[in-house]
Formats: C-alpha cells, sequence, structure tokens
C-alpha cells in the first residue's frame, strides 16, 4: 500500500475527502491515503508542502500562487472549489468598530503572514480605497481558537475567516459579523509537490478521479445537508446557503485565472514578478 499524506482545513468544503477516506476509496486502488487537518490554514500547509512532510495540499488559490512564485516547489493539479471563499469580517461581541469602513487602519488578527487571512485583508483594504501602505496593521494569532482570543482580549480589532466557518461564533455572541469580502477568483485548488507529480503521477491521477466523482454528485447526496450541519455544528439552514452558493471543480485553473491572480497580487506588492502558467500550473 503506497502512502501518500495529504493536507487541508477541518472545513464543511473538505467533507467530500472524509467520505472518500471513510469509504475506503483510495486503499481500493492501493493507495494509503493519509489526511492531515491544518487549523492554522494555508501558512502550516505551505511550510509542510515546503518541506514534503505532505505530498498534496487542499489550499487557497492566492496563497500557493503567492508561495509558488516565492520558490514553493509544487504546482496546482486541479481546481477543488470554483466558487468564491465568501471570506466574513468579524470583530469582538463588544467592539468599538461597528462597519467595515470603521476599520481603517485597525489592527487585523491574521493567521500567519502569507496566509489567506493576510493576503484577503490587502484585498478588502484596496476594495474599501484604503491605502494598503498605511491603513492595515496585522497581528498574528496563528488559528480560529486565537482569533477568539486575540479579538475578546483587545490583541487585534478585526478578524477575516469564511463565514460559514465562523458563522457559530456570530450565533454564540462571540464576534460580531459586520460585513464580507468574496475572492475574485476560485477559492480552494489541489497542489502536489513537484516530487510526487514527476514520480507518482499514477497514483495522483487515482486520487483526482476518486475526488472528482464523489464532487461531481455531492448535492445529490440524500441528507447531506443535515449530515454536514450535525458534524460542523452549524445551522441546517447556514448549510443550505452554503451548498447552494458552493461548486466544486473537476478541472483545472485557466490561465486567465492565474494571471488575474497574479495581477491582484502584483498590484497590492504580495509579489515581485509574475510566473508563466506552466511553472503555476501542470
Amino acid at each position: 500500500m503506497n502512502l501518500v499524506n495529504i493536507g487541508g482545513v477541518p472545513e464543511h468544503f473538505n467533507y467530500p475527502w472524509y467520505l472518500t477516506l471513510k469509504n475506503g476509496d483510495y486503499k481500493k486502488q492501493g493507495i494509503n491515503l493519509r489526511w492531515q487537518d491544518y487549523y492554522g490554514g494555508t501558512g502550516d500547509m505551505i511550510k509542510d508542502l515546503r518541506s514534503g512532510k505532505i505530498d498534496l495540499a487542499v489550499i487557497l488559490t492566492e496563497g500557493i500562487i503567492k508561495d509558488i512564485i516565492e520558490g514553493n516547489p509544487s504546482k496546482i493539479v486541479q481546481v477543488f472549489v470554483k466558487s468564491p471563499l465568501i471570506w466574513g469580517i468579524h470583530t469582538a461581541h463588544d467592539s468599538k468598530f461597528k462597519t467595515v469602513n470603521d476599520l481603517k487602519g485597525s489592527r487585523a488578527a491574521i493567521s500567519r503572514f502569507g496566509s489567506g487571512s493576510h493576503l484577503m485583508a490587502y484585498v478588502n483594504a484596496e476594495n474599501q480605497g484604503w491605502n494598503v501602505e498605511t491603513d492595515l496593521n496585522f497581528e498574528v494569532i496563528k488559528n480560529l481558537n486565537g482569533a477568539v482570543e486575540g479579538l475578546l482580549n483587545g490583541k487585534a480589532d478585526y478578524f477575516m475567516w469564511e463565514k460559514f466557518t465562523t458563522k457559530p461564533l456570530v450565533d454564540n455572541g462571540t464576534f460580531n459579523y459586520i460585513g464580507s469580502c468574496p475572492t475574485p477568483w476560485p477559492c480552494f485548488v489541489i497542489a502536489a509537490t513537484n516530487q510526487f507529480i514527476e514520480h507518482r503521477s499514477d497514483e495522483l491521477k487515482t486520487i483526482l478521479n476518486i475526488i472528482n466523482k464523489t464532487t461531481t454528485d455531492f448535492k445529490n447526496i440524500p441528507g447531506i445537508d443535515m449530515t454536514i450541519s450535525n458534524r460542523y455544528d452549524q445551522k441546517l439552514e447556514d448549510v443550505r446557503e452554503w451548498i447552494s452558493l458552493t461548486e466544486w471543480s473537476q478541472k483545472n485553473i485557466t490561465n486567465k485565472q492565474v494571471q488575474e491572480v497574479q495581477q491582484k497580487l502584483k498590484s497590492l506588492n504580495l509579489i515581485s514578478e509574475e510566473l508563466p502558467y506552466h511553472k503555476i500550473c501542470i
């Protein structure tokens, strides 16, 4: 049985992976796929892709493109979720900041530099017409639990994270939800190390075929809304809204989309150069 290590965030987007693992779909093909949850998100996965600790990652598009440009020996092999990620903008329940524009010049909690929460703070700042050089400040909080602690003790002022993942914290009064910032591109891609692509291409194709078969029919699984609601402690109506907004993909990201991400990152001075498509994707 060939061991393959894969990482992703422990969120509802990745429930199709859980289903295929639970059903033993990879083992039937001689692959021991080992899933690792990354509570710290993109930044943690990038580090382990670089070191070879994991072979594959289900990762934010903008985060992995930025890191490939900065030397990560990996490539995007497919889009996983083609719909945008809706980043909710959150403050502490007793915060003085009541609107997104109130946040100008305040401190954004981010999981780490180079993470999705870091990069999307720039996108949000540009959307609001702020000066990204002077109106953004950052406090590293590592993960969602760190954000709760950071916002409640005044270490940071706002936190951007996937809207439906943080909804239970809004419902219980921990956070205020004051706005959103959707990604202007497909949100999650599957990335693989160059070594895995080069030496284990057959296993890569098998893994993609299995997960693609599941995501193609995912919305039609009987009771999937109730299952996700129970597993991720989310209200049924929120899960149904999320399912209606989310579209999985079985194809790779296009050259045009890669250019759009790079142009946005370059305009925000988050990358120093743009790479051709073949250096970012297979």
